[in-house]
């Protein structure tokens, strides 16, 4: 499909040239570093695949029905975050305040995951380059260590990571964001299917597999029913990165051939897949080798390269793994850079070039306080003691940003205060797929909320 321009005030507004690169855009968004660090972990300590299903309920439940939304008011107004409530709501409405609050949310998580992907990036060189060969559990642990303790190695790779992806960007939609992200997702998917099956071919890779996927009620006991099920409930709902305009940029992209729910769950069911199966990389290995799996970065950057160390050829799965980080974080970083640069051209009707050459500036500038936290300002901790300026940025983007703006979405979808339940169910069931059932109006009007809410507190106070 060729790109069809449409006007927009005295702006041009390109389109997706494919299905499939929109779902791939979209996908790649979703997919992210949790996916991997955070996944498989709370999947194995909330009772493996009683967690899965109550993971895929909620998926369903709560992620899917605000991606339509989003989606459907990204697909109507033709704009980014920043400019989309403002063609929707009616007169005297103050909906478009939360494009404003959407742009944020877009620059604070590039604040932090820019230089979280530039750490994937610089373990990729460190494994291609058998830097970790010989060494032992604490040397590794230092390389880790030295690293973050090093801002002039930090900003490097930050720099490598936002230059690279304003380069794409400003190659233009189809041409740059699309085509890029289209084979390096396909890569993605090919790295994670060669690294699983290796994992699971391992001595004693089953035993992984089966701690990771069966179900096992004593942990689910051991670890709290309720704290599964709210465990569950975050996982399903933050995978999908929703709440700041992030798929609503690709919603105002895409054509009225099909309809929105059935993109909806193509999404979630490749986004669910790079996660499983990322569990399937990690407990495998992990388990072969005697090593307890852990959270968060030092599974990444400790124990997986010290697994690595003691595999036949770890040196290239370690590469390949780090290459498959890399591209998952990545993906998520041309996805929101659009978006950004996106909210430039709307707002202040710079062209493509203009916002992007103003973004790599800004986003280098905003993206040093995360890489200097590690080091020269490591003294400030703003979240108590261990802590620095990445998990400040984290929260107020987890805990406040995304899910404040998916109850925003949610309630001008649903609401006669906002756009209205019926014309987002008709945005929503415009083209062939899967329709929105109209019984599902009491459901998002009355009980979601109450979700979304009590997903926002638990956040904050749980």
């Amino acid at each position: 499909m060729s790109i069809i321009i449409e006007r927009s005030t005295n702006m041009e507004r390109e389109k997706l040239g494919s299905r499939m690169g929109f779902i791939l855009l979209s996908a790649g968004c979703a997919i992210g570093i949790g996916n991997v660090w955070r996944f498989p972990y709370i999947t194995g300590m909330y009772g493996g695949g009683m967690f899965v299903v109550l993971y895929l309920f909620f998926l369903v439940a709560m992620g899917v029905p605000v991606m339509t939304m989003e989606f459907a008011v990204g697909r109507a107004s033709r704009k980014s975050v920043v400019k989309s409530f403002t063609e929707l709501e009616k007169p005297g409405q103050k909906w478009h305040l939360h494009g404003y609050l959407g742009m944020l949310g877009n620059y604070v998580l590039m604040m932090f995951y820019t230089t979280v992907a530039g750490w994937m990036l610089y373990y990729f060189y460190l494994m291609l380059t058998g830097t970790f060969a010989g060494k032992d559990t604490d040397q590794v642990a230092g390389v880790f260590q030295g690293m973050l303790e090093d801002p002039v190695v930090l900003t490097v790779c930050m720099v490598i990571i936002v230059t690279a992806g304003i380069i794409v960007c400003s190659m233009g939609l189809q041409k740059g964001v699309e085509n890029i992200t289209k084979v390096m997702m396909v890569l993605l998917l090919l790295i994670i299917i060669v690294l699983a099956v290796r994992g699971m071919t391992l001595e004693g890779g089953m035993d992984g597999v089966k701690f990771y996927l069966v179900p096992d009620m004593r942990r689910m006991r051991d670890t709290g029913i309720l704290e599964t099920v709210v465990a569950a409930m975050n996982q399903a709902f933050f995978t999908l990165s929703l709440g700041i305009g992030s798929m609503a940029i690709f919603g105002s992209y895409i054509d009225k051939k099909h309809t929105l729910l059935g993109e909806s769950v193509n999404i979630a069911i490749l986004d669910t897949f790079v996660a499983i199966v990322s569990g399937l990389i990690i407990f495998p290995t992990c388990f072969a080798f005697g090593i307890s799996p852990d959270n968060g970065p030092r599974l990444i950057f400790i124990t997986l390269p010290n697994v690595f160390n003691r595999m036949a050829a770890g040196r290239i799965w370690g590469a390949l793994f780090f290459m498959f980080m890399t591209f998952a974080a990545f993906s998520t970083i041309l996805a929101v850079f659009e978006n950004i640069i996106s909210c430039g051209m709307d707002l202040f009707h710079w062209d493509r070039k203009k916002s992007c050459l103003i973004n790599l500036a800004l986003i280098i500038l905003l993206s040093m306080p995360c890489v200097l936290g590690f080091n020269l300002w490591s003294g400030f901790q703003p979240l108590g003691e261990g802590s620095a300026v990445l998990d400040l940025e984290d929260f107020i983007v987890s805990n406040v940003l995304l899910p404040i703006g998916a109850l925003i979405y949610l309630l001008f979808c649903v609401t006669k205060f906002g756009w209205g339940f019926d014309k987002y169910l008709q945005e929503a069931n415009t083209g062939d797929g899967l329709k929105m059932p109209k019984a599902i109006r009491f459901y998002v009007t009355f009980i979601l909320p109450v979700l979304l809410i009590l997903l926002i507190l638990q956040g904050w106070f749980g």
